[in-house]
């Protein structure tokens, strides 16, 4: 049995120490799940932990997917064969630089809909969810039936709301479904997030980076009875758009492990091994500007988004081999994983898509993709992503409007979170999400009828703090002049379901287009015998802004502000030898390259790291 006794953890009666790694299978191909979780047991750990984003199981309301990408059941069967304990966090909210912390988008096409309250037709949606996935957990607790032996109540919930009858609602749930292991919560060591995110029959765990020591101090005199832990030991950190890539010194992040271990402080890295943002799962954060994460989940972590081991690895071994007995590290894994070798990628075809093919592409592809509908017929106000279905992607708007002549100013009111303005099919100008007053486009034409299309792009909903629920597109209106444009249809683009569309689209030859829109450009990525399964890092160094596709699998955005340079490409989307096609929709170009192309690197290249 896994159990408590004072500030102690138990293992079948022993006093018991976790030292556990993050790892969210949503962010690493299935295939290499194995390989991971083994690298996390060779560094010495003796538990995992994860997060389940709920909307990385359900697409639409009532669906519920628990396959491929998404098999939770694989995933813990795979983490007890590798002999690691787990740690559960269910939610149902996550963060984690998620789309919409891991809410599912189609929650908050109710507009009354109040995320983390006792709301009740919140509660009932969660309700739904604990139904379908719960039961996959309480199978797997230990001793019996697997190796869970842990599971969190909602997270950092201290750092959102105090409503306790919404976790005494979780803390419930979790019981009457059959969880028998002790529960937990999780919140930042300021006691007004811990006192705020703790509820009766959980124990409180701790999240932080540095002060060790004033932490330990801190929780041993707020609860003497409980076992120290730091179920997010932020040794590292996450990127957005823009900055430079965190790193931090081995040797810091060492001295803090040591002094947890010291202290009988069981702990959980965050993260133990990076992962990426495949498609478009990246979060957002808000401080004053929307700030997207960026594609890769690299975190600094000791095993690397491509498996590799840093320098941080070996620190955190040797420490942890001081408390707890360590594996031999294989031979195998003290190399870092092989990729693919350096070489340029032939371009095999280039062009434009335009408002038109954009539209075509919505009307074929939104009846495959679960709850999502195209508006063929006007509407008076331009619809949400969440009226739609869209959980992800980009959304075009279209209507018409009967122009006097000459200059009109043109605003976007309430748009969430990037939209390209087309008049007449003639792209006038890129706007950007402002919470202030919206940016204006001065735009000329002659007196007529004059059709608008607004392509608005989700850059990824907010998954912290107070703007958490984050609806896309433009919530308010398109104001022309003096008055709002009504008479709107909508063609949704889930761009990351439908890559196959994508790719197939753009490979067709057609004339040079009479309009603006978005380029795109397709590469051969050719596989010898020798080289099917390799991983490869694709660089975008020369490309603009976009998204990228190998074959039919999104890996994910990037653009030229860095820090990343390059995606990574995990070797089992190239398992077959032959030709492979990689395929790149810029929504902005380059803004020095005229005509640059694709190539392979060596090793990822996430960017400059920040100063200390």
């Amino acid at each position: 049995m896994f159990t408590t006794s004072g500030t102690r953890f138990l293992r079948d009666g022993e006093p018991h120490l976790i030292v556990s790694g993050a790892f969210h299978y949503s962010r690493v191909h299935p295939d290499q799940w194995a390989d991971r979780l083994r690298r996390l047991r060779a560094m010495g750990a003796n538990a995992v932990e994860t997060y389940v984003p709920w909307n990385f199981h359900a697409p639409a309301p009532g669906v519920y997917d628990f396959s491929g990408a998404a098999d939770l059941e694989r995933f813990l069967d795979t983490a007890a064969a590798e002999d690691l304990d787990i740690l559960v966090r269910p939610g149902p909210y996550a963060c984690g630089e998620w789309e919409n912390g891991g809410f599912p988008g189609w929650l908050l096409a109710d507009p009354g809909m109040r995320l983390r309250t006792s709301n009740p037709a919140y509660l009932a949606e969660v309700d739904r969810w604990f139904d379908e996935m719960i039961p996959l957990i309480a199978a797997r607790q230990y001793p019996e039936g697997g190796r869970v032996i842990l599971v969190q109540i909602e997270n950092e919930y201290g750092s959102f709301g105090d409503d306790l009858q919404y976790l005494e609602h979780l803390r419930d749930g979790l019981l009457a479904r059959g969880i028998t292991v002790p529960l937990v919560t999780s919140d930042g060591p300021r006691m007004s997030w811990l006192l705020a995110g703790t509820v009766e029959g959980a124990l409180p765990t701790m999240n932080f980076g540095s002060r060790t020591a004033e932490h330990l101090e801190t929780f041993a005199a707020e609860f003497p009875d409980t076992p120290p832990m730091c179920m997010e030991y932020w040794h590292g950190w996450f990127d957005h758009w823009g900055e430079q890539h965190h790193t931090r010194a081995p040797e810091e992040a060492a001295h803090e492990l040591r002094t947890m271990l010291a202290g009988n402080m069981s702990t959980n890295f965050y993260m133990a091994v990076g992962g990426t943002n495949y498609g478009l799962w990246n979060g957002s954060n808000h401080d004053g500007v929307i700030q997207p994460t960026i594609t890769s989940y690299d975190y600094d972590a000791p095993i690397g988004e491509d498996g590799s081991l840093s320098p941080k690895f070996h620190a955190f071994r040797s420490i942890i081999a001081e408390y707890l007995p360590v594996p031999d590290l294989p031979a195998d894994l003290a190399v870092a994983p092989p990729a693919l070798t350096p070489r340029d990628l032939p371009l095999t075809t280039s062009g434009v898509l335009t408002c038109d093919d954009l539209q075509e592409l919505s009307l074929a592809t939104a009846p495959q993709v679960p709850g999502v509908r195209t508006v063929t017929e006007p509407v008076p106000e331009p619809p949400t992503f969440e009226q739609l279905g869209l959980e992800r992607g980009m959304l075009l708007l279209r209507s018409e409007v009967a122009h006097a002549g000459g200059a009109v100013p043109v605003r976007l009111h309430g748009l969430h979170d990037r939209a390209h303005v087309f008049i007449d099919g003639r792209l006038v100008g890129i706007v950007n999400r402002d919470e202030g007053t919206p940016e204006t486009l001065e735009i000329t034409a002659e007196r007529g009828v004059l059709r608008i299309d607004v392509l608005v792009e989700s850059q990824g909903r907010i998954n912290f703090g107070p703007l958490l629920g984050d609806r896309k597109g433009i919530l308010t209106g398109v104001w022309w002049g003096n008055r709002f444009i009504n008479g709107w249809r909508a063609y949704p683009l889930a761009l990351d379901v439908v890559g196959a569309a994508v790719s197939a689209l753009c490979t067709q030859d057609r004339p040079a287009p009479q309009a603006d829109g978005l380029s795109y450009r397709q590469y051969e990525l050719a596989v010898g015998a020798d080289e099917a399964g390799t991983d490869a890092n694709i660089s975008t160094a020369q490309r603009g802004r976009g998204f990228l596709w190998i074959d039919d699998s999104m890996l994910g955005r990037f653009w030229h502000i860095g820090p990343q340079q390059s995606l990574y490409c995990p070797g089992p989307l190239l398992a077959s030898a032959g030709s492979h096609t990689v395929t790149v929709l810029e929504t902005d170009p380059s803004p020095t390259v005229t005509d640059g192309g694709m190539s392979l690197l060596a090793r990822p290249d996430l960017g400059e790291p920040a100063q200390p």
